[in-house]
């Protein structure tokens, strides 16, 4: 495993990262990499790097309190994926909290969860500090069927920050929140990790 967060600014990334929510929707309105900020080629070159057995990109997002989620692209041969690991201080291992490889597994975080993660950076810790980045490498663990009336103009305006085309941030952020609230990730007596239960 290596710190993967210099890959964030590379052409490509978060369509390879975010277009995995889309599934195979086959719809005219489901978003390509351009809606992104990037374009197929731009995908397929990152994906080499991102997918190379021999290097297992890793992203940290840490709060203040030094809990956090490690977003893991495990590219074991035959088993890829992607795991997000909820870590917290005072524990020697992380828990799995969603891992995303044909299907979607785990838990999942609900929305005030995933921004209360995104809005509080640990500035002094390494990883990744930009809210719009830290939101977005959290996007895929929503697990929460309903997202408040300004989900999508809040998801929309991350994904502009990090390049993405302005006109369409929006729409392409109600595609995701779409696709994500529509899945049944767990159990409704589940409680978010976050939650301390």
């Amino acid at each position: 495993m290596a710190a993967g967060e210099t890959m964030l600014s590379r052409p490509g990334f978060w369509a390879h990262h975010l277009l995995g929510i889309c599934g195979d929707w086959r719809g005219a309105e489901r978003p390509g990499p351009e809606s992104f900020g990037g374009d197929g080629a731009d995908v397929d070159a990152l994906a080499d790097t991102l997918l190379d057995p021999g290097w297992w990109p890793v992203f940290r997002v840490t709060a203040s309190n030094g809990s956090g989620v490690v977003v893991v692209y495990r590219n074991a041969v035959e088993d890829y994926g992607i795991d997000h690991l909820f870590v917290e201080p005072g524990r020697d291992a992380a828990r799995r909290i969603v891992a995303w490889d044909a299907d979607v597994s785990g838990a999942g975080l609900t929305w005030q969860d995933l921004l209360a993660l995104a809005d509080d950076p640990a500035t002094t810790a390494e990883g990744v500090h930009d809210p719009a980045a830290r939101l977005l490498l959290l996007l895929p663990l929503l697990a929460d069927p309903t997202v408040p009336d300004g989900a999508p103009a809040r998801v929309g305006a991350a994904l502009a920050a990090v390049g993405a085309p302005e006109d369409t941030a929006t729409s392409t952020a109600e595609f995701l929140l779409a696709r994500l609230t529509s899945r049944a990730w767990h159990d409704p007596a589940w409680t978010s990790p976050l939650s301390g239960s």
